[in-house]
């Protein structure tokens, strides 16, 4: 057996009113000033304010940086890290979902690393841990907060920059789903099935460990219990807790067995268009599967097993179909599109999406390589 390795914060806060303790622990760092990424939505319903005020009250001074986009750029990052070097930040706060996350970790790489975060694309690129990142999590879903994962928009090539790096992974996660219980159904929709999308693509992948199979189909089961809920009721800080674990498993799990076909597919998606990166998985997810079900037949079954779903006496292929048509229904229940052309996706755009998707493939671990007529084959499906 080949050496596997586990990445993760050293320190994961959860649960509701963790962001309390989230500051004692940032105090006992004894950081001083701070570069809080963020965006404007969270600067308007007051997040970033009720942050700031916690830090001020601990003797620790921040700035904010909110202009990150849905799709964060190479010019989020260098906007950002000029804003940080001119204030003479020594540490750097990601607040909000994976947006802020991703474009804070291009931030902090680069602080130390120089360069551009161009630099840094593909695997290990970097040579230097990066400036101290506290992630606090307001969504559930992306799991940036505790990965080593960054997706960077690159503005000139309309292409999304897949950093998978050691030195991107925060020193400190917050997950407070307190935090959490203004996200609107369909941000709550979109990042939910991003965190199924997640643990199925690590569940399926030809890196999985038992260790990332136990969180990937924990968080299976917790998504399929309590994503129609929180969707439903965003005030139910039950929902939105247990949404916050799984995303979490979820992310122990892709962040260690990587990803598949889903995301280097939804990537190329986002990076065109600008669409949302958790509907996109949402739409493709039941695709990718259906073609990896000829090598992954029982894994998927497994899958249906833990969405709740009786499988047993079945064939694996049976199993797999029962996997598949659940995953739809979850994301019509949700209200997730049924096709990307519904989102402006267009079928003359697909040769040029298949050869970038193709590429960004090289970095993750589909348990069947498919060639470039099978992912067109995929991406005309989803339309």
């Amino acid at each position: 057996m080949s050496t596997s390795a586990f990445f993760i914060p050293c320190v994961n806060l959860m649960g509701a009113g963790c962001l309390a303790d989230a500051v004692k622990t940032i105090q006992s760092y004894g950081f001083r000033k701070a570069l809080i990424v963020t965006d404007q939505p969270l600067v308007q319903i007051g997040i970033v304010k009720t942050v700031t005020d916690r830090l001020a009250a601990a003797g620790v001074g921040a700035v904010v940086f909110d202009g990150v986009q849905p799709n964060p750029t190479t010019g989020n990052v260098a906007d950002g890290l000029k804003l940080l070097n001119d204030n003479g930040c020594d540490f750097v706060i990601s607040l909000g979902g994976g947006s802020p996350h991703d474009c804070a970790k291009g931030i902090a790489l680069v602080a130390v690393n120089g360069g551009s975060i161009k630099d840094y694309e593909g695997v290990d690129q970097s040579a230097k841990p990066q400036l101290p990142l506290v992630a606090i999590n307001t969504t559930a879903g992306t799991a940036s907060e505790m990965t080593r994962f960054c997706i960077i928009t690159d503005e000139s090539r309309h292409v999304k920059m897949a950093i998978v790096d050691k030195h991107t992974t925060p020193i400190l996660s917050v997950n407070d789903p307190e935090l959490m219980l203004l996200k609107p159904a369909g941000l709550t929709a979109a990042t939910g099935m991003d965190a199924l999308t997640h643990a199925v693509e690590a569940y399926v992948s030809t890196i999985a460990t038992p260790i990332t199979d136990a969180c990937a189909l924990k968080a299976v089961e917790i998504i399929s219990q309590w994503l129609r809920t929180a969707v439903a009721d965003g005030k139910n800080i039950e929902a939105r807790e247990q949404m916050a674990y799984a995303q979490f498993l979820a992310g122990m799990a892709f962040n260690n067995a990587s990803l598949g076909y889903v995301h280097a597919m939804a990537h190329q998606l986002g990076g065109f268009y600008d669409l949302p990166h958790g509907v996109c998985n949402a739409i493709l997810l039941p695709h990718v599967q259906a073609y990896n079900k000829q090598v992954a037949a029982k894994r998927l079954g497994d899958v249906a097993r833990a969405m709740g779903e009786k499988v047993d006496g079945l064939s694996d292929d049976a199993a797999a179909d029962v996997c598949l048509a659940a995953i739809r229904k979850l994301s019509a229940d949700i209200g997730i599109p049924s096709g990307v052309a519904q989102l402006g996706a267009k079928a003359e755009d697909i040769p040029t999406l298949t050869a970038n998707a193709l590429k960004d493939a090289c970095g993750f671990t589909n348990p069947k390589q498919a060639t470039a007529e099978e992912i067109s084959a995929i991406f005309a499906a989803a339309l």
